[in-house]
C-alpha cells in the first residue's frame, strides 16, 4: 500500500485528472448537478454509450465524487441513482470556470447557453481567485504558482 503512494503523481492537477480527465466525466457531473440522477436520464441527455457511462459512474463512485442511492419504480427491479458527494459538489466551481472560459474564448453566435447569477440577488457572478486573507478578488495576472 505504501508503495502505491510512491507511484502516485506529486502534482495535484495530475492526480485530479486521473479521476476527472476522461472526456465524459465532467459532463456526467454537470448532468447530475442539473438534477439528472438516474442512469437512463444521464445516458439519454448525453448520448453516451451505456458501457462508457457505467464505467465512468463506477469510477466516480469509487473515488468518492458520487454516491449511489437505491430507488425502485413500482413493478420494476431496484436501481441506483447517482448523487454528488461534498467532493462532487466542489466541482461546481470547475464546471463554472470551464463554462466561463468557453463563453469568453469559444463563444456561441447566439450567446451563452446559461448565465451564472447569485441566487439571493440575481446579480451576475464569475469565477475568480479570492484572497484567503481579506476575501477580495485577485487578478489572474497577479497569481503565481509556487
Amino acid at each position: 500500500m505504501a508503495e502505491a503512494a510512491h507511484d502516485e503523481p506529486s502534482c495535484s492537477i495530475e492526480r485530479s485528472l486521473l479521476v476527472l480527465g476522461e472526456r465524459w466525466t465532467l459532463l456526467i457531473i454537470r448532468e447530475i448537478y442539473l438534477g439528472k440522477h438516474r442512469f437512463a436520464e444521464i445516458q439519454a441527455s448525453l448520448g453516451i454509450a451505456p458501457n462508457l457511462l457505467s464505467t465512468r459512474l463506477k469510477t466516480l463512485v469509487g473515488e468518492g465524487v458520487l454516491r449511489k442511492q437505491t430507488y425502485q419504480v413500482t413493478g420494476s427491479r431496484p436501481r441506483d441513482s447517482y448523487h454528488l458527494t461534498p467532493a462532487g459538489e466542489e466541482l461546481q466551481v470547475i464546471l463554472a470556470a470551464l463554462q466561463q472560459w468557453g463563453d469568453r474564448h469559444r463563444p456561441r453566435p447566439l450567446g451563452p447557453s446559461a448565465l451564472r447569477r447569485q441566487r439571493s440577488t440575481g446579480r451576475p457572478v464569475h469565477v475568480g481567485f479570492i484572497s484567503d486573507d481579506d476575501a477580495h478578488e485577485v487578478a489572474a495576472a497577479d497569481v503565481e504558482l509556487v
